[in-house]
Formats: C-alpha cells, structure tokens, sequence
C-alpha cells in the first residue's frame, strides 16, 4: 500500500490521522531540486552545458513527481523499464538537438557577420 496509509488501527465510526511526513519529504526534494536549477540557470554562462545540467535536472524531478504522486515506485520493475529506457534515450537526443542547435546558431551568426 502506498506510503500514505495509516497503519494505526481505526475503530468504526472514527477519522484516521492523516499521515502527511512523505508529503512533506516530497515537498522539500522538489524544492531543493528546484533551488539547484535556479543556481545552475542563473549563475552559469549561457550554453550547452547549462542547458544540459537544466534538461537533466528538469526530467530528474518529472520522474520524482511520478515516482512519488502516480505511484510508479510501487509497481512491478518491468514497468518501471519500460518506461525508463524510453526516457533516457530522449533525454539523449534532447542533448543532442541543444548542442547541434548551438552549432547551427553559431554557423549561421558567422555567415552573416
């Protein structure tokens, strides 16, 4: 069951507490994750690593989300596989289209200049 059941035994006709630490736990993760992009974003030089570093730190906290909100840590892993893989290779090609974008910018900012 999800981490977010009582386990306290409940008589008939009585309201569980409510068990809100993994929210908790949940809700500083994703802000500490965020703090980290607005570093990396607003301290670091525009370009492809910044770009990068954000990207991977932004799918990161998606698979967080989804982890903890859908539920996802708690199925079976030939699930949790296949949607991994799928995953990883966009994230691939996400940084791969960033720093070809970068060249072909580049390229054609020479060529006008």
């Amino acid at each position: 069951m999800a981490n977010h059941a009582s386990t306290e035994p409940v008589q008939a006709g009585e309201i569980p507490k409510p068990n809100v630490g993994w929210i908790w736990k949940t809700f500083f993760v994703l802000v500490g994750i965020t703090a980290l992009e607005f570093v990396f974003v607003f301290l670091m030089n525009p370009g492809t690593l910044r770009n990068s570093i954000f990207i991977i730190l932004t799918i990161f906290k998606a698979f967080f989300i989804v982890a903890e909100f859908m539920h996802l840590k708690h199925e079976v892993k030939a699930l949790i596989w296949t949607i991994l893989i799928p995953m990883a290779l966009l994230i691939w090609l996400l940084i791969a289209l960033v720093s070809e974008g970068t060249y072909g910018g580049q390229a054609i900012q020479n060529a006008f200049n």
